[in-house]
């Protein structure tokens, strides 16, 4: 898809998709597509560091209309590949890169400047931490069980039961209650195992909330919702130890889903730890609310 130019003389507003410290090369800008509606990817310097941003027209990226858009699964998914594009271009060949969350935008590029160049000591240090490293996302579900069939006379049909018969009912539904807390036991201690393991081989690990049922399309819950930072020295450590738990799961009750490399999106948080060196740094001034600062992974 072609990038539409802004139309001359209206509103825009600067979308920045990531920190470098060297910009990337013009001819990879120029063969990138970010936000269909703005303009072409370009270099911002402030301070010593390269933003890479692209203009963007207000009238589709201001508060509400920007808000709009994001309640849209579909234009929330464009936006969500629109800014990986960019982050990816930013970050090409090794470059050690900050990626920001999703649509974070800025009335100019000079409110962009004063945001981002005070907080140089704190980018500086990510820079550095990121460098030659990369992100591997994991996620693990408890395996997926058919229904146990019940227990022979249970069925709705069944006739009323003596006082025996009805304690031993009320017995076997206990334990049907005990095995299927074991199992859940049983299940997180398995995902915990997976987690464990799995940071031997990473420089860092985070962990993000568990998706619901609805969202990863599975009857069995998800146990764990990791992200691993690796050195690229140690990608094929990561990577064996990855296949080896994958291949079935810890004694089989988990089912294990991996992706990547990717840039290293959950452990870029530039914005929580501010440089107490800078105590009256700029804060960001997005023109859009927080809801809408999601960080996207395509």
């Amino acid at each position: 898809m072609s990038t539409v130019a802004i139309r001359p003389g209206a509103p825009a507003l600067v979308c920045v998709f990531a920190v470098t410290r060297t910009p990337p090369d013009d001819a990879a800008l120029a063969a990138t597509t970010g936000h269909e509606e703005g303009g072409p990817l370009r270099v911002l310097r402030a301070d010593g560091l390269c933003l890479v941003v692209q203009d963007v027209p207000a009238a589709l990226f201001d508060e509400q209309a920007l808000g709009e858009r994001l309640n849209r699964p579909a234009d929330l998914e464009r936006c969500a590949r629109a800014h990986h594009r960019g982050v990816e271009a930013a970050g090409g060949r090794g470059r050690s890169v900050v990626p920001l969350p999703m649509a974070t935008l800025y009335r100019s590029d000079r409110t962009a400047q004063q945001a981002f160049a005070p907080r140089r000591a704190v980018l500086e240090t990510l820079l550095d931490r990121l460098q030659d490293r990369t992100e591997w996302a994991v996620k693990v579900h408890a395996a997926e069980q058919a229904a146990p069939a019940p227990p022979a006379g249970t069925g709705t049909d069944a006739g009323p039961r003596p006082a025996a018969g009805g304690r031993a009912y009320l017995s076997r539904v206990s334990a049907r209650r005990r095995d299927r807390q074991d199992a859940h036991e049983r299940t997180r201690a398995a995902a915990e195992a997976v987690d464990a393991e799995l940071r031997r081989y990473a420089v860092a690990a985070t962990r993000h909330r568990p998706q619901s049922e609805r969202l990863t399309g599975r009857r069995a819950p998800q146990l764990l919702n990791a992200a691993y930072l690796v050195a690229d020295a140690g990608s094929a450590a990561f990577t064996r130890a990855l296949s080896r738990l994958t291949a079935e799961g810890p004694s089989g009750e988990v089912r294990i889903e991996a992706s990547g490399p990717w840039v290293p999106y959950s452990f870029a948080r530039w914005d929580e730890e501010p440089d107490p060196a800078q105590p009256d740094s700029v804060q960001p001034d997005p023109a859009h609310p927080d809801p809408a600062q999601q960080e996207a992974r395509a």
